[in-house]
């Protein structure tokens, strides 16, 4: 049985939390190294310095790094330029601007039905949708 409990006071949901932020923080991993090709050490920098992107850290960020490489979603190369040792230099493959596609499309269907539900919502309790 799951001891980690998520949402709103009152609601009992169980699930896990790595897996939600993982699945967030993929095509916020993909926008970003479409942007600019980067390292691991650099992309973890603009994922803290970007305000909406979720949290990530390196235990999370380098596995999943990894992951989506194994998934065809990024590729990436040794890089030997410059001082100290080789890093890895991450870029997306065509494979991962369609999952991105894939993403903005869910997004957008997520972000109509929750609309529709928080119209509903403040249609049943006008004076609740006010106060909170």
């Amino acid at each position: 049985m799951c001891s980690h409990h998520h949402g709103p006071p009152g609601l009992r949901h169980c699930c896990p939390p790595t897996a939600q932020v993982r699945r967030l923080v993929q095509p916020w991993v993909l926008l970003m190294l479409l942007r600019k090709p980067c390292h691991g050490y650099e992309l973890m920098r603009k994922l803290v310095e970007e305000e909406e992107a979720p949290n990530a850290d390196p235990g999370l960020l380098y596995p999943l790094l990894r992951h989506m490489e194994q998934e065809g979603l990024l590729r990436s190369t040794w890089d030997t330029e410059g001082k100290g040792a080789a890093r890895r230099l991450y870029e997306v493959t065509s494979e991962g601007v369609e999952y991105l596609h894939a993403w903005a499309v869910n997004i957008r269907q997520t972000k109509e039905r929750l609309e529709r539900f928080l119209t509903e919502y403040e249609s049943q309790f006008p004076d609740e949708s006010q106060q909170r």
